[in-house]
């Protein structure tokens, strides 16, 4: 072979040596990608719900103010300066203990006088009833006439009724004395006392000297929109109308209501609704209710608040897992399975919630499989082997 042929030799292999490797390189890569392909149709097995209907406890809450259920302002009922102040802020008193002391010393002299208008009155009647008897001989036996008489009785009446008058006027000032001592007329707490010795009460000052309350039990305030108030009165008709029962109309038909205190925590004792005004607020749209609870270890005050929660027990509705759905710009979507088993995003309209469930109210139908988890996983048109719960 001559020196001018190895040129053309050498092309011609190093053409084969590439003619190689690309058909080698074609094969695996269609191989490899015979193979993706494979994978990528193998279905995910993951968790299905299947859509159905069920009922459904649904929470409402009301933010409600506390009441004792006797609240009782003090007043005082005499004017006078405040001497003394027998308790504190915050203490419990028992009905009857002493409270204040306003300086009684100008109605002790009222009651000095009374008193002593009482005695002279009291003389008097006697003079006259003595008058009475001197003369009763003496008309008797002709000695003098019988107007004389007359006129005694007359005087000893005027007398009588001065007296009595007299007697009242006792009375009034030892009442108006024992005011000046302020006892409590019922057991409680006592509340602010925004006065101090020294100061002039009287019964016509715009503050109590305090408030006192009861609360052994205590009230607790809440309004309730006119559609939830509808919602509890139409359940419980239906219900009495299927088990028979007469309803009355004085009857108050709502659960028992749940208190959540100001630090979260649930009050022990369950509450009974027992009060509803009689008129809807034309202004909110409100009514307002009132429900009862012991507090028989002194937990709730006056002034407190706290939320109520009461239950309503929604008939035959679609629920939901939370975990199932997902959020995209204020809209909630769940992943449901076609006739292929085949993903497709949907969204749907919430109504409440129940627990951990979304009550549905549009976008899903009965039968509908939703996927419940993984959902990072899967995108539009991923196949799913599913796993019925």
């Amino acid at each position: 072979m001559n020196t001018s042929q190895r040129p053309t030799l050498h092309f011609i292999s190093v053409l084969i040596l590439i003619i190689t490797t690309t058909i080698f390189y074609s094969c695996n890569k269609g191989k490899a990608k015979e193979k993706q392909d494979e994978n990528s149709e193998k279905p995910l097995a993951l968790p299905v719900h299947v859509v159905d209907t069920s009922d459904a406890e649904t929470i409402k809450n009301y933010i409600g103010t506390i009441e004792g259920k006797v609240n009782v302002e003090v007043r005082p009922q005499v004017e006078g300066i405040l001497e003394e102040i027998y308790v504190d802020e915050g203490t419990f008193v028992t009905k009857g203990q002493k409270l204040f002391k306003i300086d009684a010393s100008a109605y002790q002299e009222v009651l000095n006088n009374a008193i002593a208008n009482q005695n002279v009155a009291k003389a008097k009647l006697e003079n006259a009833k003595l008058e009475i008897d001197r003369l009763k001989p003496l008309v008797s036996n002709e000695v003098i006439s019988e107007v004389r008489l007359k006129s005694a009785k007359s005087d000893y009446d005027v007398a009588k009724a001065s007296l009595d008058q007299a007697t009242a006027a006792v009375r009034s000032a030892q009442i108006n004395q024992g005011f000046t001592i302020i006892t409590a007329p019922v057991s409680g707490y006592i509340g602010r006392i925004p006065k101090r010795i020294g100061n002039l009460v009287s019964k016509g000052d715009k503050e109590p000297l305090t408030v006192l309350s009861d609360v052994q039990d205590v009230y607790v305030y809440f309004s309730m929109n006119e559609s939830d108030f509808l919602y509890f009165s139409k359940l419980k008709i239906k219900e009495d109308s299927l088990n028979g029962i007469k309803r009355n109309n004085n009857a108050l038909n709502f659960p028992d209501a749940t208190l959540i205190l100001a630090d979260g925590e649930e009050y022990t004792s369950k509450g009974v609704v027992d009060a509803i005004n009689g008129q809807v607020d034309r202004t909110t749209g409100a009514i307002s209710l009132r429900a009862s609870f012991p507090n028989r270890d002194n937990i709730l005050r006056n002034g407190s608040t706290g939320t109520l929660k009461i239950s309503e027990i929604k008939k035959g509705v679609i629920q939901i897992p939370q975990v199932a759905t997902s959020e995209l710009q204020d809209k909630i979507f769940v992943h449901v399975l076609d006739d292929q088993n085949k993903v497709y995003r949907k969204a749907i309209t919430i109504n409440g919630t129940s627990k951990s469930n979304y009550l549905v109210s549009s976008g899903l139908e009965l039968g509908d499989r939703i996927v419940l988890t993984g959902l990072n996983k899967i995108t539009e048109g991923t196949k799913v082997l599913p796993l019925h719960q």
